[in-house]
């Protein structure tokens, strides 16, 4: 007996120096969003995700309005998981009084093991339709001016138990731009990270260059700062951005707000899930 324990430990300890398991990575991110953009977490398989996003004016806008307090845009979503990896999400958004509609698959996973993955790989096509009535409503509209799509790729690494970081390059179609010298595609790469503080504080930013050529020229890139809060059944998200809107559309290749003139939002994102898939 103690020949066939010691022969079952040593068969264990091979086991684990030759990498016949697979190690997947987790919580490489808290939530399914860094800030304003998607993160490659997924909700997991029969769980709703409740999410409403808050953003108040500028900060510069002084203490008549409250350095913004008495202004607010706002998103409220839902977002569930139909399988571990692929989830489905819609949102309305008061900001241009827009839907959007997404569905995220995992590609690939980070793990180490038998199968060593240095990244895991998301994929993200988005649908938005902005529902404000037309600027000129004598001439001839079309419903396809009011859409929107977008295509990201979300490459993330989990470095550390407390660094994660992640690549967006993000492509975006306008059907109808607001200017004949706008384009209707726009080419944008992001990057975004966490650092973990405490057991539940996170330090999280990102930010989305958008390439010459390639962007409206009146816009400015996206710049996001923001700390995760861990409360029992929810994640509570704080940030400075200088975005209004809450679309890909809107805070990647629409934005205008400026950090050096005070164009600074604060804002927060609350989340809360809840099972209601068939458990057995």
């Amino acid at each position: 007996m103690g020949q066939q324990k010691d022969s079952t430990d040593l068969m264990n300890t091979l086991e684990k120096e030759t990498g016949t398991t697979v190690n997947y990575t987790t919580a490489t991110f808290k939530t399914t969003r860094l800030v304003n953009g998607h993160t490659v977490e997924n909700v997991g398989k029969g769980v709703l995700d409740v999410k409403i996003s808050h953003r108040f004016g500028t900060l510069n806008k002084g203490g008549y309005e409250l350095f913004g307090l008495d202004n607010a845009t706002m998103r409220m979503g839902l977002d569930y998981g139909i399988t571990p990896n692929l989830m489905v999400g819609i949102g309305r958004s008061t900001f241009e009084k827009t839907y959007d509609a997404f569905f995220k698959i995992k590609i690939l996973r980070q793990s180490s093991g038998k199968r060593n993955m240095p990244v895991t790989l998301s994929y993200i096509p988005t649908v938005a339709l902005k529902t404000l009535r037309w600027a000129d409503p004598s001439r001839k509209n079309y419903y396809s001016s009011r859409l929107f799509y977008t295509h990201q790729l979300l490459i993330a690494r989990k470095f550390s138990a407390g660094t994660s970081l992640q690549l967006m390059p993000t492509f975006i179609h306008r059907n109808l731009a607001a200017l004949k010298a706008d384009p209707n595609d726009i080419l944008a790469i992001g990057i975004g990270g966490r650092q973990k503080l405490t057991k539940r504080l996170s330090l999280n930013a990102e930010y989305y260059y958008q390439l010459p050529g390639h962007k409206i020229d009146s816009s400015t890139n996206s710049l996001s700062i923001g700390i995760d809060i861990e409360t029992g059944g929810h994640v509570f998200q704080l940030h400075f951005t200088n975005s209004v809107g809450m679309s890909e559309r809107t805070f990647i290749s629409e934005n205008t707000g400026k950090w050096e003139k005070g164009d600074i939002l604060f804002g927060f994102n609350i989340s809360r899930v809840f099972n209601i898939g068939k458990r057995r």
